[in-house]
């Protein structure tokens, strides 16, 4: 269900975060669906448990799941598939300009290009 990409540069917590948004997006995962638990997670993808419990309490601080003692984590209706499709550009969006500053961009080119952007151009 869920895979690491265990040569990138983007940690580990990040990457599964992602991939919450990204079944999301493609509707694989709904709105009030339960989470795989956290050691399975950990289990399956051959990572730390405290890794994937990073990963589960930053959707729960930003409200993509919730968390239910004893139950399980679940999915919120804040994921539908227009909201989940725009964290998942963004988070393009914000790795590119990272990469873009870490091989010298201007700051002012940048923000010219997103200007030029919401200008239709």
């Amino acid at each position: 269900m869920f895979q690491i990409d265990f040569s990138s540069r983007m940690p580990i917590y990040e990457q599964l975060y992602y991939n919450v948004i990204k079944l999301a997006s493609a509707g694989v995962i709904k709105p009030g669906d339960k989470l795989p638990p956290v050691r399975v997670i950990a289990a399956q993808l051959g990572i730390n448990p405290n890794t994937a419990a990073k990963a589960y309490r930053e959707l729960e601080q930003d409200g993509y799941i919730f968390s239910s003692v004893g139950r399980g984590s679940y999915l919120t209706d804040k994921l539908d598939k227009h909201s989940a499709q725009k964290a998942m550009v963004i988070n393009e969006f914000k790795t590119a300009a990272k990469n873009a500053v870490n091989f010298g961009a201007d700051k002012e080119k940048l923000i010219e290009i997103v200007e030029k952007m919401f200008k239709g151009g």
